[in-house]
Formats: structure tokens, C-alpha cells, sequence
């Protein structure tokens, strides 16, 4: 079967597997060439693909979305990197996870303060009204 990585700005991986095994939120599952068409939502973690030669390859992918249809199976994340040492695969999800939790900080932040200022808005008008 064929193995599209897509990230926003680039195609990661597009080569011919054996098998796919991913995390989905509610764990681990492996793909083989003659599973029933499956989607599914990914997990940040290490997903795992084996060539036909019977070289396994390591994934670090933050969510995204697996779709397996006849014998494709496409991965969309935002965010992925490959490389040959599991270790520093652990190392780029705990990245991943740490730039999204920043991220969300952020956003709270300025959501805050945009509510603190229609409050404060609003309570102008009240007392001039």
C-alpha cells in the first residue's frame, strides 16, 4: 500500500509500506494492506511505518488525520518530523506538545484581554446612559 505524509507546506512521505501502526486518541492500531477502509483522528506520537524490505520508520506526528482508502493511506498534520532514532522522535512530540500548549496560553491570554475590554466598555455606556 502507499504512505502520503502531508504537512502544510510539504508532502513528508509518499513511498510504498507494509504497515502503518499510529495512535489515535484511544490507542494504538496497525494498518495492513488488506484492512477495511478506516479514518481516524491521530494523537501526538510516534507513528510507524515498515517498507517492503522490512525497514521500520519512525514518525514523530502532532494530531492529525489518518484516512486509509482501498490501498493509500493518507496522514494530514500540522506538524511531523522523521528520523532514525526513536529518542529523538520522543524529543520533537514533547516539542510539539510544549509549542501547542504555549500557543494556547497565548490565545487565552488575548481572549482575556479582549473580554476585559468589552466589559469595561460596556460598563461605560451603563453609567452614561
Amino acid at each position: 500500500m502507499n504512505l502520503s505524509i502531508l504537512l502544510p507546506t510539504e508532502t513528508l512521505v509518499d513511498r510504498e509500506v507494509a504497515k502503518v501502526v499510529a495512535k489515535a486518541p484511544n490507542g494504538f492500531f496497525c494498518l495492513l494492506p488488506r484492512h477495511a477502509d478506516f479514518i481516524t483522528a491521530l494523537a501526538p506520537g510516534i507513528l510507524s511505518f515498515t517498507t517492503p524490505e522490512g525497514e521500520e520508520i519512525f514518525v514523530a506526528v502532532d494530531e492529525g488525520i489518518l484516512v486509509k482508502q482501498a490501498d493509500h493511506v493518507w496522514v494530514s498534520a500540522r506538524n511531523a518530523a522523521m528520523g532514525p532514532e526513536l529518542g529523538r522522535l520522543n524529543e520533537a512530540v514533547s516539542q510539539f506538545l510544549q509549542r501547542r500548549d504555549t500557543h494556547e496560553n497565548k490565545t487565552v491570554q488575548a481572549m482575556s484581554r479582549i473580554e476585559a475590554g468589552f466589559i469595561r466598555r460596556f460598563l461605560d455606556i451603563q453609567r452614561h446612559a
